[in-house]
């Protein structure tokens, strides 16, 4: 069992801007979503973890080593997955993973072969070794990206936003696959999409401006809602005074029609109650923002 422990932690850039602020995670084997809206700290906490940069305050243990005296103990255990990789050199899949390999130092080149036609197989891409991944359509290539991320047998991952721009079926066969390898290692999840996080996460944490605003377990913190989400349709002109009167977690278009959804822990009796779900979790949350 694999287990990331951040304590205290504080991230103070030289121009005095604070991106992380006092944050304290447990996370443990399985796939761990951390969700928030663009901005919100969610880079700025997953390069402090990978050692990129030296927290200001604070700890941070990896299977009980201190990673701010030892940041290359994490890198030699991480496998990370990009939102998107850029431009692809054209080369083949195989070839550019054994470059890969190369570079994550897996010198020896039967143990490189084996694994990468390991990797292909599991990600479902062994028929386009030979094909350049520049040429993959959008959901091939964060197969190739996961079978990157797990050369070196890493023990823990960090996806950035991995599913945008996927087509619903790309999508589902990704998170599947995202999903079955999270139960050998640590898969930290950053997105702005609440429904990955619904799908495939057992423990969660939402975050903005730097701060961890909630965490827990999905389902836990949804029943925690219930029979305090109410909703109603109402006139444009009259969104300043309920505004004004009632906790707004989010308002939409629907049909031309201007609906809200409120929060409260008393009944409202001109409003229509809402089973509560994992985006009133999070809309809720953002709103407590201090």
């Amino acid at each position: 069992m694999n287990a990331l422990s951040i304590n205290n932690l504080n991230l103070t850039y030289p121009n005095g801007f604070q991106a992380v602020k006092d944050i304290s995670l447990e996370i443990t084997n399985g796939m761990f979503g951390l969700l928030g809206p663009n901005g919100a700290g969610k880079s700025s906490l997953m390069k402090t973890i990978v050692g990129l940069q030296k927290p200001t305050s604070g700890t941070l243990f990896f299977n009980e080593v201190d990673l701010i005296k030892n940041p290359d103990y994490i890198k030699k255990n991480l496998g990370f997955l990009p939102q998107d990789f850029g431009v692809y050199p054209k080369i083949s899949a195989y070839d550019l993973l054994e470059h890969i390999a190369i570079l994550k130092g897996i010198t020896n080149a039967s143990q490189r072969k084996d694994q990468i036609r390991s990797l292909l197989d599991k990600v479902n891409l062994s028929g386009f070794a030979k094909k350049e991944v520049h040429t993959f359509s959008g959901g091939m290539k964060q197969r190739f990206g996961v079978a990157q991320a797990l050369l070196g047998n890493p023990k823990i991952i960090i996806a950035d936003e991995p599913t945008a721009g996927l087509d619903p079926e790309e999508r589902n066969r990704f998170n599947t696959l995202l999903s079955e390898i999270s139960r050998d290692v640590i898969v930290i999840l950053s997105t702005h999409l609440v429904e990955d996080v619904r799908n495939l996460c057992s423990e969660m944490a939402v975050i903005n401006n730097g701060q961890i605003l909630r965490k827990g377990n999905p389902g836990k913190l949804i029943t925690e809602l219930e029979q305090k989400i109410w909703s109603k349709s109402i006139d444009k002109q009259e969104l300043e005074n309920y505004s004004s009167r009632y906790e707004i977690i989010s308002r939409q278009l629907v049909e031309r029609a201007l609906h809200i959804t409120v929060f409260s822990e008393e009944t409202l009796q001109d409003f229509t109650p809402v089973n509560p779900l994992l985006e009133h979790v999070y809309f809720h949350s953002l709103t407590q923002t201090p």
